[in-house]
């Protein structure tokens, strides 16, 4: 599987959008039809101008009759919470949980939008064999933060959750090695870590 590290790696690209105009039944019914909880609104440029989602629907149509005349423009959320596709999946992740968001306009340079990332999209790191999670962690261990021939440590993977048990050459690589084996993609948590100092005969 491809290391899926950013939001590029795992966004849908084909998005649909309105733009400010667009009438409160059209906005409705794009929703319904492509079964969505939100989409950006466009201004004329491309750019995202705001969201709106099934909480302003709900919002505006509590008003009843003059909901029909409302557009896209007037019921948007602003500042719009968007993401560049080279944001990193936790990152996205963050701004997701913050905001209780389900999906994030992601925008170029300019934001203008590119594509659009959900919840779901941003789980499939966690799809990641762990054959594959063990294969990058080792290399990093091995090849990258511990000197060559002065430590060994074995690398087990089970269901995403990293164990890590041999010996070091310094105490405070074990924090290290931690900290590092939580960032990599598809690492659900790091446990029963047994590491010495203490070379085993």
């Amino acid at each position: 599987m491809k290391h899926l590290r950013t939001v590029e790696d795992v966004m849908t690209h084909a998005v649909i959008s309105v733009d400010r105009r667009t009438p409160f039944k059209d906005v409705v019914e794009a929703m319904r039809q492509w079964r969505i909880s939100a989409l950006p609104v466009l201004s004329e440029e491309g750019r995202v101008a705001g969201v709106v989602s099934e909480a302003d629907l709900l919002l505006k149509a509590q008003g009843a009759d003059e909901s029909r005349a409302v557009t896209a423009g007037q019921l948007m959320t602003v500042p719009a919470v968007t993401v560049t596709k080279d944001a990193t999946i936790p990152g996205a992740a963050r701004l997701m949980a913050r905001g209780h968001l389900k999906r994030l306009p992601v925008v170029d340079g300019d934001g203008r939008l590119i594509g659009v990332v959900s919840r779901g999209d941003l789980l499939k790191i966690y799809l990641r064999p762990d054959a594959d999670i063990a294969e990058e962690l080792r290399e990093l261990i091995m090849a990258k933060l511990i000197p060559a021939g002065s430590a060994m440590v074995q690398v087990h993977v089970a269901d995403g959750i990293v164990h890590l048990d041999g010996s070091l050459p310094d105490p405070a690589l074990k924090d290290v090695l931690v900290r590092v084996a939580r960032t990599v993609p598809g690492v659900v948590d790091v446990t029963a870590v047994r590491l010495d100092t203490e070379v085993r005969t």
